[in-house]
Protein backbone atom coordinates (compact mmCIF):
# COMPACT_ATOMS: atom_id res chain seq x y z
CA UNK A 1 0.00 0.00 0.00
CA UNK A 2 0.84 3.84 -0.88
CA UNK A 3 1.02 6.40 2.09
CA UNK A 4 -1.20 9.11 1.33
CA UNK A 5 1.62 12.12 1.05
CA UNK A 6 0.56 14.83 3.17
CA UNK A 7 1.78 18.91 3.17
CA UNK A 8 1.00 20.21 6.58
CA UNK A 9 0.33 23.70 6.61
CA UNK A 10 0.90 25.67 10.81
CA UNK A 11 2.97 28.32 11.73
CA UNK A 12 3.07 27.05 15.20
CA UNK A 13 6.19 25.17 15.23
CA UNK A 14 5.90 23.25 18.25
CA UNK A 15 2.00 22.01 17.24
CA UNK A 16 3.67 21.73 13.25
CA UNK A 17 5.88 18.73 14.96
CA UNK A 18 2.99 17.46 16.97
CA UNK A 19 0.99 16.65 13.48
CA UNK A 20 3.98 15.06 11.96
CA UNK A 21 4.41 12.24 14.40
CA UNK A 22 0.87 11.95 14.64
CA UNK A 23 0.17 11.75 11.11
CA UNK A 24 3.56 9.38 10.49
CA UNK A 25 2.68 7.24 13.43
CA UNK A 26 0.13 5.91 11.01
CA UNK A 27 1.89 3.69 8.08
CA UNK A 28 -1.18 5.08 5.85
CA UNK A 29 0.48 8.51 5.76
CA UNK A 30 4.09 10.39 5.01
CA UNK A 31 4.62 14.27 5.20
CA UNK A 32 6.10 15.33 2.39
CA UNK A 33 6.21 18.51 3.03
CA UNK A 34 5.99 21.36 6.25
CA UNK A 35 5.10 25.08 5.79
CA UNK A 36 5.13 28.07 8.07
CA UNK A 37 2.93 30.02 5.82
CA UNK A 38 0.55 29.82 2.90
CA UNK A 39 2.82 31.25 0.30
CA UNK A 40 4.94 28.05 1.22
CA UNK A 41 2.15 25.71 1.53
CA UNK A 42 1.42 26.63 -2.25
CA UNK A 43 4.97 25.94 -3.35
CA UNK A 44 4.91 23.07 -1.59
CA UNK A 45 1.90 21.64 -3.20
CA UNK A 46 3.72 22.55 -6.63
CA UNK A 47 7.02 20.69 -5.57
CA UNK A 48 5.34 17.85 -3.68
CA UNK A 49 1.72 16.82 -5.33
CA UNK A 50 0.53 15.82 -2.00
CA UNK A 51 -2.55 13.69 -1.18
CA UNK A 52 -3.56 15.94 1.32
CA UNK A 53 -3.09 19.28 2.80
CA UNK A 54 -3.67 20.09 6.53
CA UNK A 55 -4.11 23.39 6.61
CA UNK A 56 -4.38 26.30 9.21
CA UNK A 57 -6.05 29.37 8.61
CA UNK A 58 -4.41 31.75 10.98
CA UNK A 59 -0.78 32.21 9.10
CA UNK A 60 1.43 34.91 8.35
CA UNK A 61 2.26 35.96 4.88
CA UNK A 62 -1.58 34.26 3.53
CA UNK A 63 -3.94 32.61 5.85
CA UNK A 64 -5.51 29.46 5.09
CA UNK A 65 -8.59 31.04 3.34
CA UNK A 66 -6.36 32.96 0.95
CA UNK A 67 -4.71 29.84 0.17
CA UNK A 68 -8.34 28.10 -0.57
CA UNK A 69 -8.66 31.13 -3.14
CA UNK A 70 -5.96 30.23 -5.41
CA UNK A 71 -6.76 26.96 -5.52
CA UNK A 72 -10.29 27.23 -6.85
CA UNK A 73 -8.69 27.03 -10.64
CA UNK A 74 -6.03 24.60 -9.95
CA UNK A 75 -5.71 20.54 -9.19
CA UNK A 76 -5.67 20.51 -5.60
CA UNK A 77 -5.29 18.21 -2.72
CA UNK A 78 -8.00 17.45 -0.26
CA UNK A 79 -7.46 20.34 1.82
CA UNK A 80 -8.65 19.65 5.62
CA UNK A 81 -8.44 22.73 7.36
CA UNK A 82 -7.05 22.79 11.34
CA UNK A 83 -7.95 25.72 13.52
CA UNK A 84 -8.21 27.36 16.41
CA UNK A 85 -11.26 29.05 15.75
CA UNK A 86 -14.91 27.68 16.61
CA UNK A 87 -16.71 29.64 14.22
CA UNK A 88 -19.84 28.17 12.27
CA UNK A 89 -19.77 30.69 9.82
CA UNK A 90 -16.37 30.22 9.10
CA UNK A 91 -16.50 26.50 8.63
CA UNK A 92 -19.35 27.37 6.34
CA UNK A 93 -17.33 29.90 4.37
CA UNK A 94 -14.19 26.83 3.91
CA UNK A 95 -16.43 24.33 3.02
CA UNK A 96 -17.79 26.85 0.45
CA UNK A 97 -14.14 27.32 -0.92
CA UNK A 98 -13.61 23.95 -1.12
CA UNK A 99 -11.98 22.77 2.54
CA UNK A 100 -13.15 18.85 2.84
CA UNK A 101 -13.05 19.78 6.41
CA UNK A 102 -12.91 21.95 9.56
CA UNK A 103 -10.99 20.70 12.59
CA UNK A 104 -10.87 22.66 15.63
CA UNK A 105 -7.10 22.20 16.94
CA UNK A 106 -8.79 21.33 20.57
CA UNK A 107 -10.72 18.27 19.34
CA UNK A 108 -8.48 17.28 16.51
CA UNK A 109 -6.12 15.14 17.62
CA UNK A 110 -8.83 12.54 18.91
CA UNK A 111 -9.36 9.47 15.51
CA UNK A 112 -7.17 12.27 13.27
CA UNK A 113 -5.48 10.06 11.43
CA UNK A 114 -8.53 7.82 10.73
CA UNK A 115 -11.17 10.93 9.72
CA UNK A 116 -7.77 11.94 6.79
CA UNK A 117 -7.92 8.61 5.77
CA UNK A 118 -11.86 8.79 5.29
CA UNK A 119 -11.75 12.16 3.32
CA UNK A 120 -9.34 10.45 1.26
CA UNK A 121 -11.03 7.24 0.65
Amino acid sequence: MTPHRVVLAEDNVPLRTLLRFTVEADPRFVVVGEAGDGVEALELLELEDPDLLLLDLSMPVMDGLEVLEKLVHRARPVVVILTGFEDPDLEQQVLQAGGAAYLTKGSAFDGLVDRLDQLLS
